[in-house]
């Protein structure tokens, strides 16, 4: 088994990005979620509900975030610091964030039609892993609850082939994705290894509506699919699964191709 694929998403529910190579930190990818955009309430917003969010591009820079979105003017962002903290809503998660500029709040209210600010995940922001899946100390970034998502390229393979339209991988938002096992063979896996870096397989990723989303358009698949056909084969006690939730139990960096090796 390899590594066939890293997926980033600096922005939670925007366009991802696909590095080479990315460093794995306690809160996932590096990059990975660290930017959010809340409503006016201060509670977080995703694709379920604005899927243009898909159609905004975040690129993470050395000075800061460089945004672009159609129809809209190139933004540079810098990472807050010292400045006016804003607690966000994220699940049932309260997080005190760093509040980006005035110019941030603007671009992305006016793409999204709707009154919004962006955040950022500083150093001093935390954000716990839900306990009942999670070790003492673990954090997750803005990511939904755990800080990474793993899925077998074979899982992928299997959902297309009983799909009239088939979908691509992004349709499921992971950050690794994996080729060289059976379909589905993740649910099973409790910790492997990724090139020098173990990895605990927690949970299973149970699916939602932005499955739906089509990713080039920014608007909601109107056949339903591929939740639809996933409900068919893929429904449990939880929900409906695709993708394993993952904790890193080891840091270090992770480049396509690593070799995968299943320790338990």
């Amino acid at each position: 088994m390899q590594l066939t694929s890293l997926l980033i998403y600096p922005v939670k529910s925007c366009a991802p990005l696909y590095p080479q190579q990315a460093d794995v930190e306690r809160r996932g990818l590096a990059h990975d979620r660290r930017w959010l955009i809340v409503d006016a309430g201060a509670r977080f917003i995703t694709g379920r509900e604005q899927p243009r969010l898909v159609l905004i591009r975040a690129e993470p820079t050395p000075q800061g975030l460089l945004l672009r979105a159609p129809g809209m003017p190139d933004l540079f962002v810098m990472p807050p610091q010292g400045g006016e903290r804003l607690t966000v809503d994220i699940w049932r998660s309260r997080v005190s964030a760093a509040l980006a500029p005035d110019d941030a709040h603007r671009w992305v209210s006016r793409f999204l039609r709707s009154d919004c600010r962006l955040v950022y995940m500083d150093a001093a922001a935390a954000r716990a892993v839900d306990p009942d899946h999670a070790q003492p100390g673990d954090e997750v970034s803005f990511a939904d609850a755990y800080p990474l998502l793993l899925i077998g390229q074979a899982s992928l393979d299997a959902l297309n082939a009983r799909l009239v339209m088939p979908v691509p991988m992004l349709r499921f938002r992971p950050n690794l994705v994996i080729d060289g096992a059976p379909p589905h063979a993740e649910d099973g896996w409790r910790r492997l290894r990724i090139g020098a870096v173990e990895f605990e397989l927690v949970k299973p990723c149970v699916r939602c509506g932005f499955t739906t989303v089509v990713p080039e358009t920014g608007a909601f698949d109107p056949s339903g699919e591929p939740l639809r056909t996933l409900a068919g084969y893929r429904r449990s006690t939880r929900g409906v699964t695709f993708g394993m939730n993952v904790i890193a139990r080891s840091a270090g960096r992770l480049r396509i191709g690593d070799p995968v090796e299943l320790l338990r």
